[in-house]
């Protein structure tokens, strides 16, 4: 592990305001659809799921949304977080590339989930809602909303993918610790849990799954709002802070990135570290290449469809304009459990359409063999998420070997991997295998998708 340098920023130079990219958008995403009447959804629709406040940012494209003090004041717990040059992993690629990566794992639940909780949380609250509803992939979100909740006083039903449940039960007992009721999902607890263990008594759980029955729970119950983690525009918005701060932390070096990597499995911390850097593509050209980086065992951006579809299994969202592998994808049960979804945000939807961000999808084992060696040449175990951000930085440094040109990369370390160390045991152990999804399962549950665009 080599000596690394981190570009800190003052914490009175924290952004004030999100930035939302859709005002810089050339071409707007589609809207959402009601998913019976498949007419736009209204904001009063929106608002039975959703606190009002959380729909009107959802909805709008005004560039620049001011972020209520209060936030600010506990973001401050750990913001703003540090930009670090990884000369560690520079060295042992021995690669011309410069690589900097912005670590969102000092956050208090180690990961940039917090970003988002918060500002739900506290929306909420003001609003009067007594009661959340969440689901959780590989904990992540479900333990920043548990934080945060309990801060605002809130009461939480975490659905937590079953598989995830079993491979990470630490992440369970954080939310448990700070107050929040855990369901592996799916559930006997909701009709749609019913519903897919009636089909599938074994079923390891989704994403989507667990979105529906978190929702159920939300709309069946008395002073109770849903609240979700990544996909939609106004989580996305909340993560902004993440480039936004790294657009001054990259000033501060003298070097400006040339490519900038996020995991991906609904947008959130990805198009946090992107969008503040990708308004300079937009509107001033900048020669910039961004990366999403998903699991070759979920590939939506890379080998889905771009077609309107449901955030959840059941069907109980919106219908989403988004790359999709149909919301009936059983995605494999890989360790990254953040990445198993089926879908994308619309907004990184748009801008995959419009050849402004890039995708590539990587294998679990070649993610881990990554993470290996930066936690070998940084001193940083990162989370399984994040392992497919680094691959590609990995990759896009030896390019730069090969090449024999200096590039600066910039790829964002979306948590620390120090609750799944099982993962990293049947690693190193060998036990650990890829899973292929082939063409015809693709076709399969995207032929099914009703053609709306």
């Amino acid at each position: 592990m080599k000596t690394t340098k981190k570009i800190l920023l003052p914490e009175n130079e924290m952004p004030e305001a999100w930035y939302n990219i859709v005002a810089d958008m050339t071409t707007k995403p589609l809207p959402a659809l009601h998913p019976v009447t498949k007419q736009p959804m209204k904001p009063e629709e929106w608002e039975g799921i959703f606190a009002k406040e959380l729909v009107k940012q959802e909805l709008s494209e005004e560039r620049w949304i001011e972020i209520p003090e209060e936030v600010r004041t506990l973001y401050k717990i750990w913001r703003p977080t540090p930009l670090v040059r990884a000369s560690g992993l520079e060295k042992a690629l021995d690669t011309p590339a410069k690589i900097y990566f912005k670590n969102e794992s000092v956050s208090p639940v180690g990961s940039h989930k917090l970003n988002s909780a918060i500002p739900q949380a506290y929306y909420n609250k003001i609003q009067g809602v007594k009661h959340l509803t969440t689901e959780t992939g590989a904990g992540q979100w479900g333990s920043a909303l548990s934080v945060a909740a309990k801060h605002f006083g809130l009461d939480l039903k975490v659905y937590m993918v079953r598989i995830s449940c079993e491979q990470k039960p630490y992440r369970r007992s954080i939310m448990q610790t700070f107050g929040a009721q855990v369901i592996p999902s799916p559930s006997n607890t909701t009709e749609a849990g019913r519903k897919i263990l009636a089909a599938t008594p074994d079923s390891p759980g989704s994403l989507g799954i667990a979105i529906s029955e978190a929702i159920e729970a939300a709309i069946t119950q008395p002073d109770t709002k849903y609240t979700l983690g990544s996909v939609l525009n106004h989580v996305i918005l909340h993560q902004s802070i993440i480039g936004l701060e790294a657009e001054k932390q990259m000033a501060m070096t003298g070097d400006y990135p040339d490519v900038i990597i996020g995991c991906f499995g609904g947008g959130s911390n990805f198009s946090g570290i992107a969008f503040p850097f990708l308004r300079h593509k937009i509107l001033g050209g900048k020669d910039l290449k961004v990366i999403a980086a998903e699991p070759a065992s979920c590939p939506k951006l890379t080998r889905g469809v771009f077609q309107y579809d449901f955030g959840d299994t059941v069907g109980m969202t919106p219908l989403l304009p988004m790359y999709t592998l149909g919301h009936d994808f059983q995605p494999a049960s890989i360790h990254a459990g953040g990445l198993r979804y089926h879908g994308a945000g619309s907004i990184v939807s748009e801008l995959h359409k419009e050849g402004l961000v890039d995708a590539v999808d990587v294998k679990q084992l070649d993610c881990f063999s990554a993470g290996t060696l930066f936690a070998r040449a940084e001193g940083i175990i990162p989370a399984p998420e994040s392992t497919h951000a680094i691959a590609v930085a990995v990759e896009e440094a030896l390019k730069a070997k090969v090449e024999g040109k200096e590039k600066v990369i910039l790829f964002n370390l979306s948590g620390h991997g120090l609750i799944d160390m099982a993962a990293y045991d049947q690693f190193n152990s060998g036990k650990m295998s890829n899973y292929e999804v082939t063409d015809e399962y693709i076709h399969q549950t995207t032929d099914r998708l009703e053609k709306l665009v």
